[in-house]
């Protein structure tokens, strides 16, 4: 016999489902980063490293969210250990050297705005990543207006394109990835005037990004495509190291000296609205 369910109890059951699975993977996620951190193997490299955040201050997004205090004391742990933070399009075209940084945030988030005061205290370059969509419509107060978008131009950001609606692009067809990646182009410029030359992959990870959707994005003239990973991107694409909200003084000093450069993340699940 099949059991109906009604006022909505359907609704609550799947909300408690996801609670229950969000924490077992954060529980995953910290306990993968503590276990690297301690037995990990450290991997040198010749260039530069470009770190993937998202918000800073904004607890909705779980994983992605790394609180205001942890975010500054990551920021004077690198200056300490001697690295130079650089825009990241000077990393994406000449590599860089092993002790220069770059920031970027990816989703254009409210809290952006907040950090970049931080940030210009240090004097460091940073780029951030938009969804058009969401900039558009404010996602319920959680991303940058366009005049923010625009007020952190002028402080100084670099500008780029996250699509229009941040889809899974392993998921749609070519002609969607299309409309996802030149739309988003088009209402960044419409409303801000910004002209975008380069494009975070949503999710960001190799699974995300199939051949068609790299093709396309290449089409519409991207050949800066940020990658959310190291060496399990997708070929072609720029890596980055993404930070979590696990990642603590000893993580990240972890994170620096490569030991999550071939770890991937697994968790797929959207930002709570």
């Amino acid at each position: 016999m099949k059991i109906g369910f009604g006022l909505g109890i359907r609704a609550r059951l799947d909300a408690v489902g996801a609670r229950v699975r969000n924490g077992v993977q954060d529980v995953r996620l910290v306990a993968e980063r503590q276990a690297l951190a301690s037995f990990g193997n450290d991997r040198a490299r010749p260039g530069g490293r470009i770190l993937c955040y998202h918000s800073v201050g904004q607890p909705a997004w779980g994983v992605n969210d790394v609180a205001p205090q942890r975010f500054r004391q990551q920021i004077e742990a690198a200056l300490e250990a001697g690295y130079r933070f650089v825009p990241a399009s000077e990393l994406a075209r000449t590599g860089g050297g092993p002790r220069d940084l770059s920031l970027t945030f990816d989703d254009g988030l409210k809290s952006v705005l907040a950090t970049a005061p931080i940030l210009a205290s240090y004097d460091i370059p940073f780029s951030v990543y938009v969804v058009s969509g969401w900039s558009e419509d404010g996602l319920d107060g959680n991303a940058l207006s366009w005049g923010e978008v625009t007020r952190l131009a002028e402080l100084g950001a670099e500008i780029g394109n996250h699509s229009a609606t941040h889809p899974d692009f392993s998921r749609i067809d070519k002609e969607q990835a299309r409309q996802e990646i030149a739309g988003a182009e088009a209402l960044i410029e419409k409303r801000t005037g910004i002209r975008t030359s380069a494009f975070a992959i949503p999710w960001g990870q190799s699974g995300n990004w199939p051949s068609h959707a790299h093709e396309t994005a290449r089409e519409l003239g991207y050949d800066v495509i940020y990658a959310q990973a190291e060496e399990t991107r997708a070929e072609g694409t720029i890596a980055r190291t993404f930070v979590t909200s696990a990642d603590s003084r000893r993580i990240f000093d972890a994170l620096l000296r490569g030991r999550y450069d071939s770890w991937e993340e697994w968790v797929w699940r959207s930002p709570a609205r």
